[in-house]
C-alpha cells in the first residue's frame, strides 16, 4: 500500500459528505440542522470520553506512577494552552478559514461568512484532533496500511454530512487542513521508522479527548472554547510522559 492513501480516501469522503451534507441542508428547516448539529456534538463529547479514559491506561501507569497520569494531563492541556494562545493558533485558523471563504465564494458577508468560517474550523478541528488521525497516519507512512484511516475516512464522511447541513461549504474546505495535517504525520513515520510507546499514545489519546470535549461544547453551543489555541498539548503529553519516566 502507498504510504498516503488513508488521506486520500478520508479527503475524497469528506469532500462527498460535504456536497451531500449541502444538498440535504437546503431541503432541511432550520430547527432541523441545529438539532442534526446537537446530536453530533453528543456523540462528540462520547467519543472524546472514550478517549479521555485513556488517562487509566495500565501502560501509561507502569511507567510514570498511578498518580502522574491526570497530571500529564493537565500539564500538557495547560502548557499546550500557553503556547497556542501566545502564538494565537485560533485566530490564525478563523484567519485561514476567512481567506478560504473568500477564495471559493462570492464574498458573502455577514452571516454567510460566519456560517463558512465556523464549518470550516469546526470541522478541522472534529476531523484532526482524534486519536486515529495520529496513529492511522504514522501506521500509514510506516507502511502498517491504513485501516485505521479507512475507519476514520467513513466516520469523518457520515460527520461531513451532518455539519455541511448545518454550516454548507465549510467543511468541504476543512479537507485542506486534513490533507496537510495528516499528510504530515505520515511523513513523519515514513521517517521514523517506528511509532510512539503505547504509554506514549495513551498520553496522546487522552489529551485529543479533552480537546474533543471542547469541540463538543462548541457544537452544543454551550462555549466558544479556543480548542485551536490548545491543540500544541497533543505535542507536550508526550514530552511531559518522558520527562515524568525519567524522574522515577
Amino acid at each position: 500500500m502507498i504510504p498516503g492513501t488513508g488521506t486520500l480516501v478520508n479527503a475524497v469522503t469528506v469532500l462527498v459528505g460535504a456536497g451531500l451534507g449541502v444538498a440535504l441542508g437546503h431541503r432541511l428547516p432550520e430547527r432541523t440542522r441545529d438539532l442534526v448539529t446537537d446530536g453530533l456534538g453528543l456523540v462528540t463529547l462520547l467519543i472524546a470520553g472514550t478517549s479521555a479514559m485513556e488517562v487509566l491506561s495500565p501502560d501509561l501507569a507502569a511507567l510514570v506512577g498511578t498518580a502522574a497520569p491526570m497530571l500529564i494531563v493537565l500539564g500538557s492541556v495547560l502548557l499546550g494552552g500557553i503556547v497556542g494562545s501566545l502564538l494565537r493558533l485560533e485566530q490564525r485558523v478563523e484567519q485561514l478559514g476567512g481567506w478560504v471563504q473568500a477564495r471559493l465564494t462570492r464574498g458573502e458577508a455577514g452571516e454567510a461568512r460566519r456560517r463558512f468560517v465556523e464549518g470550516f474550523v469546526v470541522s478541522s478541528l472534529v476531523f484532526c484532533t482524534g486519536p486515529l488521525t495520529i496513529l492511522g497516519s504514522l501506521n500509514d507512512g510506516l507502511g502498517n496500511g491504513a485501516d485505521q484511516l479507512y475507519l476514520k475516512a467513513a466516520l469523518d464522511g457520515f460527520a461531513a454530512i451532518a455539519f455541511a447541513a448545518s454550516f454548507g461549504w465549510g467543511v468541504a474546505a476543512s479537507v485542506l487542513t486534513v490533507v496537510v495535517l495528516q499528510g504530515a504525520l505520515t511523513l513523519v513515520g515514513v521517517g521514523v521508522g517506528g511509532v510512539l510507546p503505547e504509554a506514549h499514545l495513551a498520553a496522546v489519546t487522552a489529551v485529543g479527548g479533552v480537546l474533543l470535549v471542547g469541540v463538543a461544547l462548541r457544537l452544543l453551543r454551550v462555549r466558544e472554547v479556543a480548542v485551536a489555541d490548545l491543540l500544541p498539548a497533543v505535542l507536550v503529553a508526550p514530552v511531559l510522559v518522558q520527562v515524568v519516566a525519567w524522574m522515577q
